[in-house]
């Protein structure tokens, strides 16, 4: 991504090496990449809205926001698609010179905050999605939506591997 284009790209110009400074900025734009690549994603395209707030220190600029989107995959029980709210926050310190204690640094008077919004995002999203804490997924033997069927009785399974002491034990019944 280009940085003319990059949309996670912010001008730190009036805070660069003044202490004390601060401003806020919100943002608000279309995701260039989709974020994440498990069962659920920020797709691309998906609208974001960024509220920073920069801080200018001896060291760099503090870099501390929030970040709203929606995130969308489907149900790990049932397989219905699923939308989630997401809102993360992060702090972050962008040094003005390469230091080990920082782990970003401020370029052209730009901080990059795609990293770091990137990290907590996707460190946000549910590793295994549910469409409710209480779906209680598909039937194991026809592949319906258990939500959808209503009660049903419980079906007895019977393990394979003791099907011949099952004659055994009917022998002993009529006995």
């Amino acid at each position: 991504m280009s940085s003319s284009t990059n949309p996670y790209r912010v001008n730190v110009r009036d805070l660069v090496h003044r202490p004390g400074e601060m401003r806020e900025k919100q943002l608000t734009f279309a995701v260039p990449e989709q974020l994440g690549a498990g069962i659920a994603v920020v797709a691309q395209g998906s609208e974001l809205e960024l509220d920073l707030r920069l801080e200018g220190l001896h060291d760099g600029i503090l870099v501390t926001g929030s970040v709203r989107t929606t995130a969308a995959g489907e149900c790990v029980r049932c397989l219905d698609p699923v939308t989630l709210a997401v809102e993360v926050e992060f702090q972050e310190v962008f040094a003005y010179s390469q230091d080990d204690a920082y782990d970003f640094l401020v370029h052209d008077d730009h901080v990059d905050c795609e990293p770091v919004v990137r990290d907590a995002v996707v460190l946000s999203l549910p590793f295994q999605p549910v469409c409710r804490e209480d779906c209680p997924g598909l039937d194991p033997e026809t592949g319906e939506r258990l939500a959808d069927s209503g009660p049903r009785e419980p079906r007895e399974v019977l393990d394979p591997r003791w099907a011949a002491l099952e004659g055994l034990a009917r022998e002993a019944d009529e006995n």
